[in-house]
C-alpha cells in the first residue's frame, strides 16, 4: 500500500515537472523573439539615422564644392 502511494506521488511530480518545463520551454521561445524583434528594430533605425546622416553630409559637401 505505502509503495503505491509512493509510486503515485512520484509519478505526479513527474507530470507537475514536464508541465513547468513545457512552460519553461515557451517563456525562453517569447523572450527570444522579443529580443530578435527589438535588436532588429534597433538595428533598422540606426542604418535609416546613418543613411540619413550620409545624405545630408553629401548634400552640404555638394554645396560647399558649388561656392
Amino acid at each position: 500500500m505505502c509503495k503505491k502511494i509512493i509510486v503515485i506521488l512520484i509519478s505526479f511530480s513527474f507530470i507537475l515537472s514536464l508541465s513547468a518545463c513545457a512552460e519553461l520551454k515557451q517563456t525562453g521561445k517569447e523572450i527570444g523573439h522579443t529580443t530578435k524583434k527589438v535588436t532588429t528594430a534597433i538595428g533598422h533605425g540606426t542604418r535609416d539615422t546613418v543613411k540619413a546622416i550620409g545624405h545630408e553630409t553629401k548634400e552640404v559637401i555638394n554645396e560647399i564644392k558649388e561656392d
